[in-house]
């Protein structure tokens, strides 16, 4: 059925434009020949294919653009009184005689047109004469169509300031050409939305009811019409007599009111759309109060925050390109009644959804932060009532919403560049909670990356407090999520970001930075398991920062818990650090306490820094070094050589220092050569080399002993096993140790010691049971090498070195 529509209307189409060209046929031969009667006749047949009822709008435009383009060619025989020897005013008066009205209307435009350019009456009688006669055609589409030809006609004839047609005898003036245009846009729009109710009593009585293609297609063209009465809208805003005043005090209202009046819900829309677009920004900002006004009367279907939210934009765009004009809007309070008009839309619009309530405040914000960036506290009303929309929604699953809301929480960021700002208003962390956790961490991320890209100072506990807050959904799990749920790759970025974040926090004075430590200490602590080993790391060194802060001062601050005493917060990371190891982050934490001992041992507080060592030990005995060695075989070695490290770099006292490395020497690990190096390497423990150092070379030489009887026994181990000894490379390596001690002048280390060492792992590289390997036979030759060098320096080295045979 509506396919043979389609064809019908084509067929329509096809005999309607066949008639105006065989029509405009005749007319051009009576133009030609100058028959003005002729001319006239068949110029009104042509017109009649205009009063067809069959052809939808969008097929009616074709037709009438045919038409039109003959008509431009009629008026130019009218102006020529030479061809045809009728004045324009009898013409005027001939054209009436016409027999069918729209034919005739189509002819007394045209003969008006050239009627107001030969001035022989005055244009507003002529305006005003054929506005009212277009009354006679009230079908819709002919109707404005028409009324389209009238004002296309006669727009370069309007009265207007400084033109031609407004200093004419009778005092025509540019109000006349506003009334026209204002009476010709309201007649307009009626036939406009009368279209709407003609289209929908047709569709019915067609019994296609419902959303089907046919009233989609009516309803589009219907849409494509609405630039014809946009067009009165741009003529009335070309005309330079419309100033700030008439704009404001006749044209507005007027226009205004038919918006109102016509209660349709597509012509509402474009034509409040229409106004904000055609006028100028200077007029809707002395005007705003009027043209607010009309927003809450307007249908409830209407999109007003589209209109809103373009009005607020153009005005945004306005105060960006012209700063002169910032005074006038404070003179107009323009924040204050474009907020009033969005919160009366909403409340009329009960059924309005939340991200049209949330777009409108994006374009106040907008508006806001271009017009006002000094005024955060509107920034903040801004927030608050976004806040209250939010709380009717318990809670918010719209996504469309919740990007809005992002935008909204970004905007500020993108203007100040400076979350410090952000952190002043105090409705910006309840906006946030009303956002589902994946969102509340995207945002928490926007948060953090601004701060690190501004190199933002964070340097308040308050603040601290504020952002902390802020960025809860990246240092804890929120209701009804886990981090076992989480992307490990966006997991570690996250957190790697926090820890980041929270080396950036400091402040010179060491009271406020104790606090600061206090407050992010507070949150990291319920991060849980896997988020502990990323936070409390940087937290540590940050306390370690205050203490080497205090000892510059020399002197205790009074912070708001404890004491800000170097001891009291050794005791304070002694606690944060304990739960790495329970989470368990072992090695981590052993890390850790060693770098407290060594803070604790330059704040010259041994007995701490003993502590520190010595959880550290426990933490290596109860957790690393029970580690199976099939899981981990490295863990314990590089634990006990960063235990190594510490102790030799910052020496206790004796008795403190050689109860641990005794304990140390009888560590206990899985694999003999592993056992091996363990124990060479705490002979370093006993001879520290420098003039203060500790030097116990019967100890150095127990700890030789023992490492070379562990070689022996992972040889005969190995030959047990395998039925070969494996490589000497242990041999060479205690070897070196043997040198480094007797070079460094320990008195229990001997040349014949060292002789027989060399004599003994030739012996055993010459055995048939030994690995050949490479490595270890250049490892050898290269420690002879250095032995015959030593002995070739002379003086007191090469005589020490000199009893040695290689």
């Amino acid at each position: 059925m509506l396919l043979d529509g389609i064809e019908d209307e084509e067929k329509w189409l096809a005999e309607g434009i066949a008639s105006v060209q065989q029509n405009a046929l005749f007319m051009h031969r009576a133009l030609d020949a100058n028959n003005l009667r002729d001319a006239l006749k068949y110029s009104a047949q042509m017109l009649s294919e205009l009063r067809t009822s069959k052809l939808s709008p969008h097929k009616y435009y074709e037709l009438y653009m045919r038409a039109f383009d003959e008509l431009r060619k009629l008026e130019m025989f009218f102006k020529d009184e030479s061809r045809h020897g009728v004045s324009v005013v009898d013409l005027y008066e001939l054209v009436h005689h016409a027999g069918n009205i729209l034919p005739r209307l189509y002819l007394l435009c045209t003969v008006g047109s050239v009627y107001m350019k030969t001035k022989e009456a005055p244009p507003k009688d002529v305006l005003k004469d054929l506005v009212e006669m277009c009354r006679g055609v009230q079908h819709p589409v002919r109707g404005l169509f028409l009324r389209s030809y009238l004002v296309q006609v006669s727009r370069d004839k309007l009265p207007d300031i400084g033109a031609d047609y407004e200093r004419d005898r009778e005092g025509s003036t540019v109000m006349d050409a506003i009334e026209f245009v204002l009476q010709n846009f309201v007649e307009m729009n009626k036939l406009w939305v009368r279209l709407h109710h003609q289209l929908r009593t047709s569709i019915g009585l067609s019994g296609l009811q419902g959303p089907g293609q046919d009233r989609d297609k009516r309803g589009k063209e219907r849409s494509e019409l609405r630039d014809l009465v946009g067009k009165n809208l741009h003529i009335l805003s070309q005309l330079d007599g419309v100033d700030l005043e008439v704009y404001r005090e006749n044209v507005l209202p007027r226009v205004l009111e038919q918006v109102v009046n016509c209660k349709d819900e597509l012509a509402q829309y474009y034509l409040m759309d229409c106004i904000i677009q055609v006028f100028p920004d200077e007029y809707h900002l002395q005007s705003l109060e009027t043209l607010l006004a009309a927003c809450p009367h307007l249908q409830p279907t209407v999109d007003v925050k589209t209109v809103l939210s373009q009005l607020m934009d153009r005005f945004s765009n306005y105060a960006a390109t012209c700063h002169d004009v910032l005074p006038e809007f404070l003179q107009v309070e323009a924040f204050a009644k474009l907020s009033s008009a969005i919160g009366k839309v909403i409340e009329a619009q009960v059924d309005m959804p939340v991200v049209g309530a949330i777009t409108l405040y994006v374009s106040l914000l907008t508006f806001t932060l271009r017009v006002h960036p000094d005024r955060l506290d509107y920034v903040d009303q801004i927030l608050g009532a976004c806040v209250k929309k939010l709380a009717e929604k318990p809670r918010l699953e719209d996504k469309r919403a919740t990007k809005q809301i992002v935008v909204l929480l970004s905007a500020p960021l993108e203007k100040y560049n400076d979350i410090v700002t952000a952190l002043t208003l105090s409705n910006y962390p309840r906006v946030m909670d009303h956002l589902d956790n994946e969102t509340n961490k995207v945002m928490a991320m926007v948060i953090i990356q601004t701060i690190m890209k501004n190199s933002s100072c964070i340097s308040t506990a308050d603040k601290v407090e504020v952002l902390f807050e802020l960025i809860k959904g990246l240092i804890k799990d929120l209701d009804g999520t886990t981090a076992d749920e989480l992307d490990e790759e966006d997991f570690k970025e996250e957190q790697n970001s926090v820890a980041r974040l929270i080396n950036m926090l400091y402040n010179e004075n060491p009271e406020e930075l104790l606090q600061i430590i206090y407050t992010v200490r507070k949150h990291i602590m319920n991060g849980g398991p896997t988020r502990l080993p990323f936070t409390v790391p940087p937290l540590v060194f940050s306390a370690l920062t205050l203490i080497r802060c205090l000892q510059a001062h020399d002197g205790d601050v009074v912070g708001e818990e404890v004491p800000a005493t170097p001891k009291a917060i050794f005791q304070l990371l002694n606690q944060t650090i304990e739960a790495l190891s329970v989470v368990p982050s072992p090695e981590l934490a052993l890390k850790l306490f060693l770098q407290c001992a060594e803070a604790a041992n330059d704040c010259e507080l041994e007995p701490i820094a003993y502590e520190f060592f010595t959880q550290a030990y426990v933490l290596y005995e109860e957790e690393i070094a029970v580690i199976n060695y099939s899981l981990d075989r490295s863990l314990q070695l590089n634990s006990e050589s960063t235990i190594h490290g510490e102790w030799f770099l910052n020496p206790l006292s004796a008795e403190d220092f050689f109860f641990l490395g005794n304990q140390d020497s009888k560590a206990q690990l899985l694999k003999k050569p592993d056992q091996c190096r363990a124990v060479f390497a705490c002979s370093h423990l006993f001879w520290v080399d420098d003039q203060d150092g500790d030097k116990d070379g019967e100890r150095v030489l127990l700890c030789l002993k023992r490492a070379l009887r562990i070689a022996n026994a992972a040889q005969q181990m190995a030959n047990a096993a395998r039925g070969s000894s494996g490589p000497v490379t242990l041999f060479v390596e205690i070897l070196n140790k043997y040198l480094y001690f007797f070079e460094k002048g320990n008195p229990q280390i001997t040349s014949n010691m060292i002789q027989d060492l060399v004599e003994l792992i030739t012996e055993e590289m010459q055995s048939d049971s030994v690995t050949a390997d490479p490595a270890s036979y250049a490892f050898f030759a290269s420690t002879l090498r250095y032995i015959r060098f030593q002995k070739q320096k002379g003086g007191s080295i090469g005589e020490k070195f000199e009893p040695i045979t290689v």
